[in-house]
């Protein structure tokens, strides 16, 4: 599919300034009021690179309108931040001077803008990489999201993620704030989330009665989608076989009228 390319500024009452949406929308010759379903992309700490927007592109080709925000509104410009020492510093600083508050309403705000789209058909999705794998997390939350892809997701606030979070997402799990279906992706070589972090997850999404898939690669380590920068942690072959798994589960759930879920609806036989 053709791609529009487009960035809307959102008014935001958390923290000061406006947050830039930018959106990538499909396009179909002859339909111009064709619908797709939505997904919200969120980026690592340097905003939306060169590697997130294509990450954004390929979503869109597939036949969603995708929204990726701009997480550090109010502290630095909608440009992204450089892959180097001080890009990397500041985005780690500003990851944890950003309340949780501000980036839950980034998520509800971008929603919205999709909702309120001519294009959108109502349907929402989120994925995101590091930073916006936990932001993706927490957007789930929203019970308008029915499906998420989360890529190596790490804590907001400097914890590990299920070992020493500083936020409540996990919690929120147990009260079972998630309504649709996840896709937890990580690498067995990750040391941003390290094996006993992974466990937790897992383990209170299972006892929650979470619909989720869990999916931990042998060789891949934190980062290893992203195709620029990547300190030689990028790896395209499991990258092409992750985006399958999110295209595999944002198709079954958002492309299809699945109708309400019923657990007792469907039993596993239990025979070879």
């Amino acid at each position: 599919m053709l791609i529009k390319e487009y960035y809307e500024d959102v008014a935001t009452t958390v923290e000061a300034g406006p947050m830039r949406i930018h959106f990538f929308r499909p396009v179909i010759p002859y339909y111009p009021d064709a619908k797709f379903p939505g997904v919200v992309v969120f980026s690592e700490i340097y905003q939306v690179t060169g590697p997130v927007a294509r990450f954004a592109r390929q979503i869109a080709g597939q036949g969603y309108i995708v929204a990726a925000p701009s997480s550090y509104h109010g502290h630095v410009g909608a440009e992204p931040l450089a892959y180097d020492g001080p890009g990397t510093d500041l985005g780690n600083n500003l990851k944890v001077t950003k309340t949780i508050e501000s980036y839950d309403e980034d998520a509800t705000l971008s929603i919205d803008a999709l909702i309120n789209s001519p294009f959108c058909n109502g349907k929402i999705g989120a994925t995101g990489m590091c930073l916006g794998g936990h932001l993706a997390f927490r957007c789930a939350m929203d019970s308008r999201v029915s499906a998420a892809v989360c890529y190596f997701a790490t804590d907001i606030h400097g914890g590990t993620l299920g070992k020493d979070m500083k936020d409540n997402s996990l919690e929120r799990v147990r009260n079972k704030d998630i309504k649709g279906e996840l896709a937890m992706i990580f690498g067995k070589l990750d040391n941003h989330v390290p094996p006993e972090g992974r466990d937790l997850i897992r383990k209170t999404m299972h006892e929650a009665g979470t619909r989720f898939s869990f999916y931990e690669f042998a060789w891949a380590q934190h980062a290893f989608i992203r195709d620029e920068f990547s300190k030689d942690r990028y790896d395209p072959g499991i990258t092409k076989v992750c985006f399958e798994i999110l295209l595999e589960l944002f198709g079954r759930v958002l492309k299809t009228d699945l109708g309400a879920f019923n657990a007792g609806s469907f039993t596993v036989e239990n025979r070879c």
